[in-house]
């Protein structure tokens, strides 16, 4: 268990979250190792979403213990908790572009932040990133011009900006076709092996969770129910994971 420790990168110990009488997340543990894919399922209002903002800092938790790679998110100093996050990339659920900046300064907009790159240097690695997500012919574009499916490429790319090592995911193929919710996972599939990045994808399509993760886990209730793969999962006598198995193909 020593080495299973060392290489955790993400780990939550006793996470709990309540907005007013509603419990969200009560008592959550989770042990994320490096270049591991988890998929975190639940009904949707579960507090899947809460969960990556609490991790990334957005929200504080009510208790419990937040760490990403040994740093105890909730303790940080802004400044400090900046330098972390630069190596979290997050890509939201409805890719959340700036409207008034086109997609190649959307992307660049990391790099303008947070390094000293210069201008020449910035254009070669927006249109690299942008190529990546196939989506290096509609750089001059606005985000009012493009699909919901192409936002979210742009908002992949805009996410690996920083070259991060913890990828959150928050329901990346919602309200996507089939067609194109496919593409997106395959995307993220290729991403995961080129660049063996710690993911976390946040989900209620099981189809989805089960093409792109090493492992899932059902919260219910406030807590996780079931983890493990996805075939452990279906071997569960437990009525919630059966049914959530049976309505989520």
């Amino acid at each position: 268990m020593e080495g299973q420790e060392d290489r955790s990168v993400v780990r939550l110990q006793g996470l709990r979250k309540s907005f007013g009488e509603q419990k969200v997340l009560d008592g959550i543990d989770l042990e994320i190792a490096q270049g591991e894919t988890l998929a975190v399922l639940g009904r949707s209002g579960t507090g899947k979403s809460v969960l990556l903002k609490l991790i990334v800092g957005l929200q504080q938790p009510d208790s419990g213990s937040i760490q990403v790679h040994h740093e105890e998110i909730p303790k940080l100093e802004r400044p400090k908790l900046n330098e972390v996050r630069k190596k979290i990339g997050f890509l939201f659920q409805e890719g959340a572009l700036y409207d008034s900046l086109s997609i190649e300064e959307n992307v660049a907009f990391p790099l303008r932040r947070h390094t000293k790159m210069s201008s020449a240097e910035r254009k070669d690695r927006v249109q690299q990133l942008l190529s990546q997500v196939g989506m290096d012919k509609d750089s001059g574009k606005m985000p009012s011009e493009i699909s919901g499916g192409m936002k979210k490429r742009v908002g992949l790319a805009r996410a690996l900006a920083l070259d991060p090592d913890v990828l959150l995911f928050d329901e990346p193929t919602a309200g996507l076709d089939p067609i194109t919710a496919t593409e997106i996972e395959e995307m993220i599939l290729a991403l995961q092996k080129k660049r063996k990045t710690t993911s976390i994808v946040v989900t209620h399509d099981l189809h989805g969770a089960q093409t792109v993760s090493d492992r899932l886990a059902l919260i219910h209730e406030g807590k996780i129910l079931i983890q493990g793969t996805f075939d452990q999962l279906q071997q569960s006598k437990e009525p919630f994971v059966r049914e959530f198995l049976r309505n989520g193909h």
